[in-house]
C-alpha cells in the first residue's frame, strides 16, 4: 500500500502527468486501484477547485488544433506555384524592358488570381471555424458530490461521468458502473454493431482496443443502458486523439490540378530558358549582332510564350465550383481539391447510416400462421400492417407480439421539432415504432405495466426478458432469437388460444424465420410467460422456460431514397460506385 501511495503522489507531482496516463493499461487494472492512483472518489468525483488544478495541468479536453495559417501566410501560399512565379518573372522582364503596359497587366492578372484564391479559402475556414463552435458538447460529471453539466472540454482526468443512453461519451473512461450498457464505437473501431459493456472486469495487457468491454471512449455513443466511468485519458491521449494525432502527421498531396499545373510550369521554364538560349546563340554566333541587343530579343520572346491567362482562367473556374459547392452545404477548404472531385473514377462507400439510414424497419410481421406487410419508414410512426396489399387492422396477436416488444426494449422514440429521433438501440427502435403503427402508445404502456424486473441480453442467450405486473400477477416478456426461443416454448398464442407447441409448428415457423432471412430481413421472435403472485426469483433458469411462443418481426435498414438518383448520377458520369 504504500508503494501504491508513492505512485499516486508521483502521478499527481508530475508535470507531465497526461502523457504517464497514456502509457498505462487501464483496463487490465482493478476499479479500486485506477480510483486510487487518480485520487478520486466514486461517489463525490472530484472537487471543483482539484478540477481546476487538473485543468490547468492537462490542458482543455480537446484535439489539438492544426497550425492555423495566419491571414498572410494563406495570400503569400497563392504566390507558390511555378506558373505564378514564372508569370511574375515575366512581369519584372517587360518592366525592365519598357513594356510598362504588358508589365502591368500580367502583374494585375496574377494579383486577380491570388486575391480570389485567397478570399475564397479564407471563408473556407471561417466557416469551418464556426462548425467546431456550433458542435461544442457538454458533459454530465459529480463534482463535489454533485451531478452537473460542464463543456467537454473542461473534463479532466479523475472526473466521474454520467453516461446516458443517446449521450457521446466525452473522454476515455474505466467503467465503474455498467447497466445493460452498450456503446456505438463505428467511429473508433469500425465495427457497426453496438458493443455490449461491462464494470469491474480486469482484462489481460495485451487486450485489442475493440475487445476491451470495460471502457468507453472518447466520440463514441451510448446508444442503450446507463453507467458510470473514471476518465483516465483525455484531449490529444485518448484513442481518438492517437487517430487524430497520427491524421496531422500526413501531409495532404497535391491534387492532380496542382500536379499538372506543376508540370506545365517547369516545361515552360525549360522552354522559356531555350528559347532565349537559341535566339541568343544563333543571332549571336551565326549573325553577329550584339549579345546584349539578342538576349533581350530572346527574353522578349520567352515573355509572350508564356500563357497570362491560364493562372486567371484556372482560379476562376475553381472558384465557381467552389462556390456551386458552398451552395449544397459543402465547405471546401482549399481551392484545388474542388477539381479532385472532377477527377474520382471509383466511390467506396460502407453502407450502414451510408447507403441506409441506420435506421431499422419492421417490414413483415407473422403471427396467427400468417403473415402481414407492415409500411413506413424510419423512426416516423406512421404505417398500417397489409396482407395481400389490403389494409388490416390489427389482431390480438399482433396486438400481444407488440405489447412483448414494445415493453421488453429500452429504446424511446423523440419528436424534435418536425423531426422523430430515437434514444436507444436501432433495432429496438424499430420495436416501438412498430408497436405504435399498431395502436399502442408505448410510453403510457410502460407507466401502466411497470417494469418489475429484468435479465439483459447477452451473447449466449440471445435473449432479453423484462418482469411486468399484469393485473393481480406479473407476466415475463422474452425476445430474442427465433430458434432459442422456440427451444426454450412450450405452447403457441394462436388466435387468441394458447395451444401446445407441436413439432409441425415448430418446423413451419423455423421454416419461416429461414425464409425472411433469405429476405434479407433481421428477425426476432416474441414469447411470454404468466408467472405466480409474489414470484421473485429472476434468473435465466427459473423465467426463460415454458414460454408460449407469440410471433416473429422480421425488419430492415432501408437504403436511403436519393441512393439510387446518386448511384445513377455516379455511372453517368463515369464514376464506378463499389
Amino acid at each position: 500500500m504504500a508503494g501504491m501511495n508513492a505512485e499516486s503522489s508521483a502521478l499527481a507531482s508530475e508535470p507531465h502527468k497526461a502523457k504517464v496516463i497514456e502509457e498505462r493499461a487501464w483496463y487490465a487494472r482493478p476499479k479500486s486501484e485506477v480510483l486510487q492512483l487518480l485520487q478520486t472518489d466514486p461517489l463525490k468525483g472530484l472537487s471543483p477547485e482539484e478540477a481546476a488544478k487538473r485543468l490547468a495541468q492537462y490542458g482543455p479536453n480537446e484535439l489539438a488544433a492544426e497550425k492555423k495559417t495566419s491571414s498572410w501566410k494563406m495570400l503569400l501560399e497563392q504566390f507558390t506555384s511555378i506558373l505564378i512565379v514564372i508569370l511574375l518573372a515575366a512581369t519584372v522582364v517587360s518592366a525592365v524592358l519598357g513594356e510598362t503596359l504588358d508589365a502591368l497587366i500580367i502583374f494585375i492578372i496574377v494579383i486577380a488570381c491570388a486575391v480570389l484564391g485567397f478570399v475564397q479559402e479564407y471563408r473556407a475556414s471561417k466557416a469551418m471555424e464556426a462548425l467546431k463552435k456550433m458542435a461544442a458538447l457538454t458533459a454530465p460529471v459529480v463534482r463535489g458530490g454533485e451531478e452537473c453539466q460542464i463543456p467537454a472540454a473542461e473534463v479532466v482526468p479523475g472526473d466521474i461521468v454520467i453516461l446516458n443512453t443517446g449521450e457521446k461519451v466525452p473522454a476515455d473512461c474505466l467503467l465503474l458502473e455498467a447497466v445493460n450498457l452498450k456503446a456505438e464505437e463505428a467511429a473508433l473501431t469500425g465495427e457497426s454493431m453496438p458493443v455490449s459493456k461491462e464494470a469491474g472486469i480486469v482484462l489481460a495487457p495485451e487486450t485489442a482496443l475493440g475487445d476491451r468491454r470495460n471502457m468507453v471512449f472518447a466520440a463514441t455513443v451510448i446508444n442503450y443502458g446507463r453507467g458510470r466511468g473514471v476518465v483516465v485519458a483525455t484531449g490529444m491521449q485518448t484513442e481518438f486523439g492517437r487517430i487524430a494525432g497520427l491524421m496531422q502527421e500526413v501531409e495532404a498531396p497535391p491534387t492532380p490540378l496542382e500536379q499538372r499545373l506543376d508540370v506545365v510550369g517547369k516545361w515552360l521554364g525549360v522552354l522559356c530558358l531555350a528559347v532565349v538560349g537559341l535566339v541568343t546563340g544563333v543571332e549571336v554566333l551565326l549573325r553577329g549582332e550584339p549579345l546584349l541587343a539578342m538576349f533581350i530579343w530572346g527574353v522578349s520572346l520567352a515573355v509572350a510564350a508564356v500563357p497570362e491567362a491560364l493562372p486567371a482562367v484556372v482560379t476562376g473556374a475553381l472558384s465557381i465550383g467552389m462556390q456551386r459547392m458552398a451552395r449544397n452545404n459543402a465547405i471546401v477548404r482549399r481551392l484545388p481539391a474542388v477539381e479532385t472531385l472532377g477527377c474520382t473514377g471509383v466511390i467506396c462507400s460502407d453502407k450502414t447510416g451510408t447507403l441506409t439510414k441506420n435506421e431499422m424497419t419492421v417490414r413483415e410481421v407473422y403471427v396467427d400462421g400468417e403473415v402481414y406487410e407492415v409500411t413506413g419508414v424510419g423512426y416516423e410512426p406512421k404505417g398500417e400492417f397489409r396482407q395481400q396489399g389490403v389494409a388490416v387492422a390489427p389482431k390480438p396477436s399482433l396486438m400481444r407480439l407488440a405489447e412483448i416488444m414494445a415493453l421488453c426494449n429500452d429504446a424511446a422514440l423523440v419528436r424534435r421539432e418536425e423531426a422523430w429521433s430515437l434514444m436507444g438501440d436501432p433495432t429496438e427502435g424499430a420495436l416501438v415504432v412498430v408497436a405504435e403503427k399498431a395502436g399502442l402508445a408505448v410510453e403510457d404502456l410502460r407507466r401502466e405495466r411497470p417494469r418489475l424486473g429484468e435479465i439483459p441480453f447477452d451473447s449466449e442467450r440471445k435473449c432479453m426478458t423484462t418482469v411486468h405486473s399484469e393485473g393481480e400477477g406479473q407476466v415475463a416478456y422474452v425476445k430474442g432469437a427465433p430458434e432459442v426461443l422456440l427451444a426454450k416454448a412450450t405452447h403457441l398464442l394462436e388466435k387468441g388460444k394458447v395451444l401446445p407447441l407441436t413439432p409441425e409448428k415448430r418446423r413451419e415457423i423455423l421454416a419461416l424465420n429461414e425464409a425472411m432471412a433469405r429476405r434479407a430481413l433481421r428477425v426476432l421472435a416474441g414469447a411470454f410467460r404468466e408467472l405466480p403472485p409474489g414470484f421473485r426469483s429472476y434468473t435465466p433458469e427459473e423465467v426463460e422456460r415454458d414460454l408460449v411462443f407469440v410471433g416473429l418481426m422480421g425488419m430492415i435498414d432501408p437504403p436511403r431514397e436519393e441512393v439510387k438518383a446518386a448511384i445513377k448520377t455516379c455511372q453517368e458520369a463515369g464514376v464506378r460506385a463499389v
